[in-house]
């Protein structure tokens, strides 16, 4: 199985035009089948005035084909505290933490 159940996830949502916002997910796993999964979780989204991807306050649950083309999805570690996510700008890169030893660092060039 691609994905168990429990597993948490950092997701990137494609942008298919230049100026469509840019926006993750990141959740826990609930179910996964044939490809499709069902996540709760937060989005992320790119505050363009802050610079800063910031968070959504609400929790939602997201049913996502992982075989579309249209999201990266990354395996996180079980031990991430998915309520202390945060993003920075690390050189030219985008690093996502929790605040640990824990790091994701993003391929894509700035996100400005």
């Amino acid at each position: 199985m691609i994905l168990k159940q429990g597993e948490k996830i950092h997701v990137i949502h494609r942008r298919f035009f230049e100026k469509e916002a840019r926006r993750h997910f990141v959740g826990v796993v609930e179910a996964y089948e044939d490809g499709v999964a069902r996540v709760t979780g937060h989005i992320y989204a790119l505050d363009k005035t802050e610079g800063m991807f910031e968070r959504r306050p609400e929790a939602r649950t997201r049913i996502m084909s992982i075989v579309s083309g249209d999201v990266f999805v990354n395996v996180i570690p079980n031990t991430v505290n998915l309520d202390a996510i945060f993003y920075k700008q690390v050189k030219r890169a985008i690093r996502v933490s929790d605040g640990t030893d824990w790091h994701l660092d993003l391929s894509e060039i700035a996100w400005l």
